[in-house]
């Protein structure tokens, strides 16, 4: 009996030293993720490519070509005719109407 529980429990340690291995990646790979950009601007295809769309930073419909950009740019995007996206309305967030 004794050999059968001293087993059991080398693999209960295995299995609490897995898991608390795996917590240890998931916090330092949070701790090394780049924050996230109050603003970014999705990018058209090809070098030079006009930006096409602006989005808050975190957007689920932001395409992969992307850049951040300060509110200042994301303003000044905006009021050069570039689209805002319909999903987080960065528009609504910077305060323009209409």
């Amino acid at each position: 009996m004794r050999t059968w529980y001293a087993m059991w429990l080398a693999r209960i340690d295995e299995v609490i030293a897995a898991a608390e291995q795996r917590e240890r990646e998931k916090q330092q790979g949070e701790e090394r993720r780049k924050p996230t950009p109050d603003w970014i601007v999705e990018l058209g295809i090809g070098v030079g490519a006009r930006p096409i769309e602006v989005h808050v930073g975190g957007c689920h419909a932001a395409g992969k070509r992307q850049r951040a950009i300060s509110r200042e740019q994301a303003l000044a995007a905006l009021a050069d005719e570039i689209r805002a996206c319909i999903h987080c309305r960065p528009d609504t967030e910077l305060g323009i109407l209409g």
